[in-house]
């Protein structure tokens, strides 16, 4: 399966913004998928996980009450919605699916990866 992610910008603390990751090229309803950010520097993080049918996610507790994983299986597409943002957040956020588990926060049980795209949150 083939990744993109959208949807990144620059926006104040404080603002919203709504990430985007399409799949081609396999059936995305198979896959568990994920959200993941490398700060500047930093290694890459947990952010927030879904479950192949949407019904279960997880989340990262620096996000929990602020951003919230979707997906859309008729649309090939998951989503995060990233609200209330800070200068924390800042990073290049990837999204990335898996064949191997129904869901995890484990960055190595995720066999495919998107290209990344990247938050700036201004102070």
């Amino acid at each position: 399966v083939q990744l993109q992610a959208s949807g990144g910008g620059l926006v104040q603390a404080g603002g919203s913004l709504r990430l985007s990751c399409v799949a081609s090229g396999s059936t995305f309803s198979s896959y568990a998928m994920a959200w993941f950010r490398q700060a500047p520097g930093k290694g890459r993080d947990f952010v927030a996980s879904i479950s192949w049918s949407g019904n279960s996610a997880d989340y990262a507790d620096s996000v929990k009450g602020r951003f919230v994983a979707s997906r859309d299986n008729a649309k090939n597409t998951m989503y995060l919605q990233m609200n209330n943002l800070k200068p924390e957040d800042t990073a290049v956020y990837y999204c990335a699916a898996s064949s191997l588990v129904p869901t995890s926060k484990s960055m190595y049980e995720y066999d495919f990866w998107g290209r990344g795209t990247l938050v700036t949150v201004s102070s």
